[in-house]
């Protein structure tokens, strides 16, 4: 693995694992608002995130390519609603289908085959990612302030595992 295809793919783990602490955060927020359910689903959201940075941590582990982990950023900890929580959790899942864009065409441009492969997997969860985003981004836009509504959505979010 080229060297400078190293440093993308340390730089995407810090990045995905960023993304995991921010998620994190943002469980703490929602658990503080007595949302658990939401605050259930960011956790796992969170977990998930490590998941990917392990993805690339492997691949480059199995390449004999060197690993060299960067500080990661502390993330925000207040936000004023739900909405807020998933227009901000949106927003950075575009961050990342940007960041997972550039590396994906870094190693297709050095004809990384193993790395362009290993690539695809996360360009298409991306696609998923800013989906089930933008879904929850919807139902919580036309709630708005209906507490029953807001009830059963922590409530279905808080499924999952």
């Amino acid at each position: 693995m080229e060297k400078k295809l190293q440093d993308a793919f340390n730089e995407q783990i810090k990045n995905e694992l960023y993304s995991g602490y921010l998620y994190l955060s943002m469980s703490a927020c929602l658990d503080n608002a007595g949302l658990r359910g939401f605050a259930r689903w960011m956790k796992a959201q969170a977990n998930e995130e490590y998941s990917h940075a392990m993805k690339l941590y492997d691949h480059m582990r199995e390449r004999g390519a060197r690993i060299l982990l960067g500080a990661i950023d502390r993330p925000p900890a207040d936000f004023s609603s739900a909405l807020e929580v998933f227009q901000k959790t949106l927003a950075h899942e575009k961050q990342v289908t940007a960041m997972i864009t550039d590396l994906y065409n870094l190693a297709n441009s050095l004809n990384d085959a193993a790395a362009s492969i290993a690539l695809q997997w996360f360009v298409k969860e991306q696609v998923e990612e800013e989906s089930t985003a933008s879904g929850i981004v919807e139902r919580l836009s036309m709630i708005k302030d209906k507490t029953d509504a807001m009830f059963i959505l922590d409530t279905e979010l808080g499924k999952r595992e």
